[in-house]
């Protein structure tokens, strides 16, 4: 059943709903009357045949490229989404910098010191520099019980781990396996990458949930599946390898980009649609995560057509942001709520009442948005329900760090994500990410113009309900603080 205000008449046909609002005084007591089939049409209409998709990925993969966090790059995105913004027609569309703690790397090399062979490389994400010469330890899949036979052999030696959790056990991320190592006391760590083909991705020791920023873990550097598996075919005679990594710490100035479409019933309050525009060094982000930021920019585009053609604006107001800095302890989405939506904000304002976060979109058809929080589950259900397009309300049964969803969820924001984990029917291209090859062609045009019409949909749905019909979240900052605690360390997260 359709979720009906209590300023709302609600009427069903066949094929139309019409909607008569109560309008703000201003209005002069007139009724707007929403032919929700009519808008439904225009709105998918709008995705798909005025999209701006193919002109967006060209220049941010092809003509900006890879777009790291504090680069040039970073800010030459955000002032194209900026602009792009402001040309849809939103009311507001502006960039807030933020200082971020950012990261490079230089050389970085793996030698066997006997033979000379050079082995493929790649070091984690925030690699502390490090040169070292010391024996080469097999430690398998670094679980407990591998590490604990190891004994004191681990201690000053380079060691060796697979990425993939060891089959047939409760699956511990490996970032919690990195932290046994450190502890072992580990000198180095070479993780070998999963993926074959010489393929090699950008991956994080220190991933918020199971680790956090801890500033003492290894130094880690990846090598190909294939090295990986030459390098346990030689580690019986625990031969002398030697790693090093030129890479420092420094800060930097980072861009996020915010733009607003103004709500005519309930201006002051808001919801979110964000995904991050930053990359990895050395990725375009066609999947990861221009397919999220191109979802932003054309739901705002669509929205705004809507209110341009046919008259028709959001009843709260929708707020589209871009983050810097996910791939770097998601700094930019942090910084954003630090500013706006703390005790002690630099901006203060009402908290937004739904944050919907857009990652890595190639992943075959929209099938519903994931929740953190089961609070609203029921509420936003009914309201794609009255979409008539199969589309589910699912919630994690967990916390999960793994994207800019995570900062508003510390802060006992109402978040949801739509990413690649999340559903079925993944694409091979889905695959690409963290690495060279996640270019312009692993971004799926058609499913993103999906995307933009259903989300359109969804949004404009939810902001005419008014704030104080919104089911109350009674889960206080605190009480997630405990979630984290109670969840640190697990495996990536289920829904259901």
């Amino acid at each position: 059943m359709y979720h009906q205000p209590s300023w709302t008449q609600v009427t069903f046909a066949p094929d139309f709903a019409l909607v008569f609002i109560s309008q703000p005084e201003n209005l002069q007591g007139k009724k707007l009357a929403l032919d929700w089939h009519q808008i439904d049409r225009f709105l998918m209409g709008e995705a798909w045949a005025g999209s701006l998709i193919q002109q967006h990925v060209a220049e941010l993969c092809d003509v900006i490229g890879p777009r790291w966090g504090g680069s040039p790059e970073d800010r030459q995105a955000a002032e194209y989404i900026r602009d792009q913004m402001n040309q849809s027609g939103l009311d507001r569309a502006e960039i807030e910098p933020f200082t971020i703690d950012t990261w490079d790397h230089a050389a970085v090399s793996i030698t066997l010191v006997e033979s000379g062979r050079a082995i493929a490389s790649l070091p984690f994400l925030r690699c502390k520099p490090i040169d070292i010469a010391a024996p080469l330890i097999d430690a398998g899949y670094a679980t407990t019980h591998e590490i604990e036979s190891l004994g004191d052999t681990i201690n000053g030696a380079v060691v060796l781990a697979a990425i993939s959790p060891e089959p047939f056990t409760v699956a511990e991320p490996f970032t919690r396996r990195l932290s046994y190592l450190t502890d072992a006391g580990a000198a180095c760590v070479i993780a070998v990458e999963p993926k074959t083909g010489g393929r090699m991705e950008y991956s994080s020791s220190d991933e918020w949930l199971n680790l956090g920023p801890r500033g003492d873990v290894v130094a880690v550097v990846k090598t190909s599946s294939e090295d990986g598996a030459y390098l346990q075919r030689s580690a019986g005679e625990n031969p002398i390898i030697r790693v090093s990594v030129d890479a420092r710490f420094f800060e930097s100035e980072a861009h996020n980009t915010v733009a607003e479409l103004t709500g005519t019933t309930h201006p002051e309050r808001h919801l979110i649609l964000a995904g991050h525009h930053d990359t990895v060094l050395g990725a375009p982000g066609g999947n990861d995560n221009a397919s999220g930021t191109i979802g932003v920019m054309e739901t705002a585009r669509v929205m705004t057509a809507l209110a341009r053609e046919l008259g028709v604006r959001p009843g709260m107001s929708i707020r589209f942001a871009t983050w810097s800095g996910e791939e770097q302890r998601l700094q930019g989405a942090r910084a954003y709520v630090a500013r706006h939506y703390i005790e002690d904000a630099l901006e203060q304002e009402l908290k937004p009442l739904l944050n919907v976060n857009l990652d890595e979109l190639s992943t075959g058809h929209m099938k519903g948005v994931v929740l953190h929080f089961p609070h609203l589950r029921e509420f936003v259900q009914e309201q794609l329900d009255t979409m008539n397009d199969g589309l589910k309300c699912h919630v994690l049964d967990h916390m999960d760090a793994h994207s800019d969803h995570f900062p508003f969820a510390e802060a006992a924001i109402e978040s949801s994500i739509l990413w690649r984990w999340r559903f079925w029917g993944r694409h091979e291209d889905a695959n690409f990410h963290h690495e060279q090859w996640d270019a312009a062609n692993k971004l799926n045009t058609r499913e993103l113009k999906e995307y933009a019409g259903q989300l359109a949909r969804l949004l404009l749905r939810l902001s005419y309900i008014p704030p104080d019909e919104w089911p109350e979240n009674p889960l206080s900052v605190s009480d997630v603080q405990k979630m984290i605690d109670r969840d640190a360390g697990k495996s990536h997260p289920v829904f259901h």
